[in-house]
């Protein structure tokens, strides 16, 4: 009696189990991109009195296509913080991979602290600089 106890506990157990694991399913992230256009295009700080110039394509990576709506809206407030970081950026962190890297990341950042000011939620997953021409 005891082992026909043990043995249905066993089969209950085993089939309560995918039960549980199917029930909450992880909603997996559907990545998204919106492009700022036009390219930007700034002055960055330089040595002497040459004129320094970015010009940047920015792609905007979210994880649910439904942000796509208000990243889009606040496109403006995104393009005004990029250049106005990109414009207090020194020629020398401009033109080396390793400054690229931070201003991208000050750029998100920046981004994402704004947009959670005016929606109250993260939007960004990611900011990249698709297109990156100095001069």
């Amino acid at each position: 009696m005891k082992s026909l106890l043990l043995t249905l506990a066993m089969v209950l157990i085993t089939l309560t189990q995918p039960a549980l694991a199917q029930s909450a399913p992880a909603k997996t992230p559907e990545y998204s991109y919106f492009t700022l256009t036009p390219d930007i295009t700034t002055n960055y700080i330089t040595q002497g009195k040459k004129l320094g110039y970015l010009r940047l394509q920015v792609d905007l990576m979210v994880a649910d296509p439904d942000y796509i709506p208000l990243v889009e809206h606040h496109a403006p407030l995104i393009r005004d913080a990029i250049i106005q970081i990109i414009g207090e950026q020194p020629e020398v962190k401009i033109k080396s991979l390793a400054g690229r890297e931070a201003i991208r990341q000050q750029c998100l950042d920046k981004v994402n602290d704004l947009l959670i000011a005016e929606t109250n939620q993260k939007l960004l997953t990611e900011l990249l600089f698709t297109k990156y021409l100095y001069q």
